[in-house]
Parts: structure tokens; C-alpha cells; sequence
């Protein structure tokens, strides 16, 4: 257990850090506004306090986020932790992707003080799941998976004005928390495609393991669910539709109006459902159980598709 005592940023690369008290983390993203964020596995860089005051003492006064780390915690070596580990503060949580770097010859430090300790003793990591830190905040390994969250959406005009009481939306929550998830939002929307689309990214943002629709899967020309969820996801999961249209059909025909789509955006699974509390009932029983695999897998912490 560590402690974080400072978070830096810099909105240009090649410039020094400077520390804030708070700061956004977006999954597979990095630091909000920092220069040095983006899809790649250098997302976040970590330096241990040790290692500054030990520069420090060679009679070089430097402060923190100099030497171009974003988060510098108390009570950690870690050069010392493998690849491969996972550190926590709060609902955020990191992998380490990468032991120490080599040094730019544009450096900051290194052409300020003729020496960089981030090659040597720093590390990188890339967001697993985001959310806010601030200074004073616990830093910890953990080696247990990810909390199972999940949000949900409705679309439906009709209900985000009131007007229609949301029985799919509760019937989804219900489920959701019955096999073992913490639901940590809830929304009704309008069905106004570029409104989904700006829930589903910012709950993808966030890390959140799973966000299920309900509405707005059908014929209507209001109807616009499927679509938001193709501009978003960035890897279709066809087989999640198919699995709940085959069912449905057992039930009803008209199932194969259905729209419903199933993919991933960053670390998050969505998947479309029926806008009634029927349909919502049984094609959610159906799937359920067998999502949980494919998110762990998604979260890297189920390495293969087969039962044993």
C-alpha cells in the first residue's frame, strides 16, 4: 500500500510536468489533457518518491513531474514490479506495460541537469478502468479481478419525458444485480442517435464492464439504437443477437425484425435489447450467463473461450 503524492500533466510532449490536485483517468486512454495520453501501452507513467528525494540529495532541486511522470507515489519501487501488474486507487485501476524507456536526447531534464532517472526507475502502465484520483489517494497491488459494474440505457422519447414508466430499464437492473453486478448508472434517453452514442462512449470511458440498452430497436424511423452502437463500437460481437433472435423466434416470429447489435467499445461490452419488459426478460436469461466470459476475457482476466 503506497500513497499517491502527486499527479502531473503536460499538454505538449517535450515540456516539463506540472503537478494538479485531481485529475481524470479514461480507460485505455491515459490522463485527461496530458500530451503523452492516447491508444497506446505507454498510457501512464509512474515514478516512486524514494527515487526524487534520491536525486535530489545529489544537490539538484527538481520538482515533481520533472522528469515526465504523471503519477509519483510514496511507498513503491516500482521498478520492482513485474509487467503484468495491476495497481488500484480508488475505482481506477492500471496494468504496468513497460519497465523503465529510453532516454530522448531532447529530454527536458537530461539537458537541464545533464541526467533522467524516469529510464531507470520509472514505469508505464496503460488505464483498465477510469475514473478520478486525487493527491493523498491510496496506491495498492492487487491481483484480484475487476469489479463487475455495469449501466444501462432506455431509449424511448416517451420515457425520458415522463410519460412511460421505464419497466424494461428496472427489469434489466434487476437481472443485472441478481447475477452479481453493481449497476452504477441508470438512464433514459430520448431516442436521438448522437445522445446514445455520447452515453455509451462516456460509460466506455469510464471502464464500465458491461452497458445493456433497452428500445429503439425496431422499424420505427425513431428507431436508431443498432445504430448508435455500430458508430460506436470499435469490434462487433454478431453472435450475441443471434444467439437472442434465435430464441425469440421459438416465441414469435416477428423476433426477426429485430435490430439488436452486440460489440465492444475499448473495454466495454454493449449489448442491444427489446424495448418490453417480456422480451428484455427472456433474451437477457438467455445471454446472461455467458457474458461474464467474454468480459473477463475482454479485461484479460480469462485467457481462453473453452469450458473446462
Amino acid at each position: 500500500m503506497g500513497t499517491i503524492k502527486a499527479l502531473c500533466i503536460s499538454e505538449k510532449k517535450g515540456t516539463l510536468k506540472t503537478p494538479v490536485h485531481k485529475a481524470l483517468f479514461q480507460t485505455e486512454w491515459g490522463m485527461v489533457g496530458d500530451a503523452h495520453a492516447g491508444r497506446w501501452h505507454r498510457q501512464v507513467s509512474f515514478l516512486g518518491l524514494a527515487e526524487i528525494e534520491a536525486f535530489r540529495k545529489r544537490g539538484i532541486d527538481v520538482k515533481l513531474g520533472a522528469f515526465g511522470e504523471n503519477v509519483v507515489a510514496e511507498g513503491f519501487h516500482f521498478r520492482e514490479l513485474p509487467v503484468g501488474t495491476r495497481l488500484r486507487a480508488g475505482e481506477v485501476w492500471f496494468e504496468i506495460t513497460q519497465i523503465g524507456k529510453e532516454c530522448h536526447k531532447s529530454c527536458a531534464i537530461r539537458s537541464q541537469v545533464g541526467d533522467c532517472i524516469m529510464p531507470r526507475e520509472g514505469v508505464f502502465a496503460r488505464v483498465l478502468h477510469g475514473g478520478w484520483i486525487e493527491e493523498g489517494d491510496s496506491l495498492e497491488i492487487v491481483e484480484e479481478k475487476m469489479p463487475l459494474d455495469a449501466a444501462i440505457i432506455t431509449a424511448s422519447d416517451k420515457g425520458s419525458k415522463g410519460l412511460r414508466e421505464d419497466e424494461s430499464g428496472a427489469k434489466v437492473q434487476e437481472m443485472l444485480e441478481a447475477a452479481g453486478y453493481t449497476v452504477a448508472e441508470k438512464v433514459i434517453l430520448p431516442d436521438e442517435q448522437h445522445a446514445i452514442e455520447h452515453k455509451m462512449r462516456s460509460f466506455g470511458d469510464r471502464g464500465i464492464a458491461l452497458v445493456v440498452t433497452t428500445g429503439g430497436t425496431g422499424f420505427s424511423v425513431r428507431d436508431v439504437t443498432p445504430e448508435a452502437t455500430l458508430a460506436v463500437c470499435e469490434r462487433l460481437a454478431p453472435g450475441i443477437p443471434e444467439a437472442m433472435r434465435a430464441l425469440s423466434m421459438q416465441v414469435t416470429h416477428r423476433a426477426m425484425l429485430s435490430r439488436a447489435q452486440a460489440g465492444i467499445y475499448k473495454r466495454t461490452l454493449i449489448v442491444n435489447l427489446p424495448g418490453s419488459r417480456k422480451a428484455v426478460e427472456e433474451c437477457l436469461s438467455f445471454v446472461l450467463p455467458e457474458l461474464l466470459h467474454g468480459i473477463e476475457i475482454l479485461r484479460g482476466d480469462a485467457g481462453e473461450c473453452a469450458r473446462k
